[in-house]
């Protein structure tokens, strides 16, 4: 793991854009797509909202994805094994970059087809809690045809990353603009923030 955590970590300081292509397991990206399908075979999951408590609007014209927020409660044995995992990656990320991470939040994301996440960034106005935002993918052999790429705006510059099963993407919130382009199937990710509190 700590290898895992390196990378990323070494992709962020070089780049302002962490990519680890084989960030989590792939016995825990399984776990976790079977438990996220399952969410939404049964629909489950709820439509993302704009902003925060104090900031909250429902729009499709920014943002058209589901969500359903990980939480120790919910007693789900991938969720906790993930939770977990982000836990260990925190320890570490303070360990070796003294960042004073102390919380964080995750949810599942999926997109279906023809929904997409217009440009923004990841921290709030109104609450400067959030510091580093990362994603992890699941799906599994997603070519550039099927949309759903995440592009990261730096200066004119623009990555554009494929949601491929297992990867990790870590960036810092408050920094860099991204977008999620419009997805041709279902794009599933467990995405979330580190947080400062």
């Amino acid at each position: 793991m700590q290898e895992t955590f390196e990378e990323i970590i070494e992709g962020f300081i070089q780049n302002k854009i962490g990519i680890s292509d084989l960030f989590l397991t792939a016995r825990l990206a399984g776990l976790l797509q079977k438990h996220v399908g399952k969410l939404h075979t049964e629909d489950r999951l709820i439509s993302a909202g704009i902003g925060n408590n104090k900031l909250h609007d429902l729009n499709a014209k920014i943002r058209g994805d589901k969500i359903h927020w990980l939480d120790r409660k919910n007693n789900q044995s991938d969720e906790l094994e993930f939770l977990d995992f982000i836990e260990e990656f925190i320890q570490y990320l303070n360990k070796t970059c003294y960042t004073g991470i102390n919380a964080y939040e995750f949810h599942f994301a999926v997109y279906d087809e023809g929904s997409f996440y217009k440009r923004h960034k990841d921290q709030f106005r109104s609450d400067s809690n959030r510091k580093f935002s990362l994603i992890t993918y699941l799906n599994h052999d997603w070519v550039n045809a099927d949309g759903g790429q995440l592009w990261v705006h730096q200066n004119d510059e623009t990555t554009k990353i494929i949601p491929n099963n297992r990867k990790g993407v870590f960036f810092q919130s408050n920094e860099l603009e991204h977008e999620v382009t419009i997805a041709m199937r279902a794009r599933m990710s467990v995405t979330g923030w580190l947080k400062r509190v």
